[in-house]
Formats: structure tokens, C-alpha cells, sequence
């Protein structure tokens, strides 16, 4: 992914987020996030992207990422729950998204067992979010109602669901795409 962004144009860095395996899940993510980020550099303004269940983490890492002085010049989901009030764990943003039954999809690579309590733990939620331009891009793997939702929100969607399976060529066009698009 990083390469075929970069072969467009775009600086890019992927931030392995792998020692969120204990409480506080979504803490420990979200300071990972933000120090990965720092440490790879990125020019400013940085337009964190997300995947699947770290969505609704993207208004605190951009809260961690302003605290240290870096600018957020927007934010980007791929096939990717949302951030939403009152919706507070996993399980409860699941369910008012998704439905019954939809699984929500898994970042590339093997997958990770999560305990119960991942999904029960509450999300912290970031105040006077979104500070910066959304945007949402689905997959042949993506919800279906990512995209619809977003659009409720204003915020441009891109569905590429109907395009086979998603490779990193067809993620990073979509994500230029959404670029321009913010």
C-alpha cells in the first residue's frame, strides 16, 4: 500500500499498531498511532487513514497528534466503523452500523485474536470532532452502509466494493481520489 501511494504522488507510512493486545485497547492504540506517526515524520499537514475497528479511534489520534503540534489536514476510512456519540464500544458501533451478524472487516495480514473485552471496552470520544475533511472509501471487503453513512455526514464516499478484490493499487487510487476530493 505505502509503495503505490507513494508511486503517486503521496507520502505515505504505515504505522503497525501490534502491543494493543491488553487493556486500555483503544488507549494503547491510539498513543501507538501517534507516536508511530511522529516517528515516521510525515509532512504536515498528516491525513491519518484508518481500517475496520480503528475508525473510531481517528478523532483521538488526531487529538494526540494536534497535542504535539502536528498539524491534521483531514481523515480517512477504508472500510471502517465510524465515530459516533453515544455509541460507546465496539459491539455498540457493530450493531448500529452494521446490523446483526456483519462482520466488520480486518486489516491486511494475519488475523489477531481479540478477547471479549475488546469489544466491550468503551471508546473514548474526542470533543468538537471532525476538526478537519472525512472521507470514506469501501472495498470489495468494506460495509456496505460505510459509504451511505459518510454521506450522511457530507463527507465524500467512494464504493469500489463492485471492483473484485481490493488490492493495493485500487486502495491507494481510491485514497488519492478522496485526497483531491477533501
Amino acid at each position: 500500500m505505502r509503495d503505490a501511494l507513494r508511486g503517486s504522488g503521496v507520502h505515505a507510512d504505515l504505522a503497525e499498531i501490534t502491543d494493543d493486545d491488553q487493556p486500555p485497547y483503544a488507549a494503547r492504540y491510539i498513543a501507538r498511532a501517534a507516536l508511530e506517526i511522529r516517528r515516521h515524520a510525515p509532512p504536515a499537514p498528516v491525513v491519518p487513514v484508518a481500517h475496520g475497528e480503528a475508525g473510531p479511534l481517528l478523532p483521538q489520534i488526531g487529538a494526540a497528534l494536534r497535542a504535539a503540534h502536528r498539524p491534521v489536514g483531514g481523515y480517512l476510512f477504508i472500510d471502517a466503523l465510524l465515530p459516533q456519540p453515544g455509541s460507546r464500544t465496539r459491539t455498540e458501533l457493530r450493531s448500529a452500523q452494521l446490523g446483526a451478524g456483519e462482520p466488520v472487516p480486518q486489516a491486511p495480514g494475519p488475523a489477531r485474536e481479540r478477547p471479549a473485552a475488546f469489544a466491550a471496552e468503551p471508546l473514548p470520544m474526542a470533543t468538537d470532532w471532525p476538526d478537519a475533511p472525512c472521507g470514506y472509501l469501501r472495498t470489495g471487503d468494506g460495509p456496505a452502509a460505510g459509504p451511505r453513512l459518510a454521506r450522511l455526514r457530507g463527507w465524500p464516499a467512494l464504493d469500489r466494493s463492485g471492483t473484485g478484490t481490493a488490492g493495493p493499487e485500487l486502495v491507494a487510487a481510491g485514497l488519492v481520489e478522496l485526497l483531491r476530493l477533501l
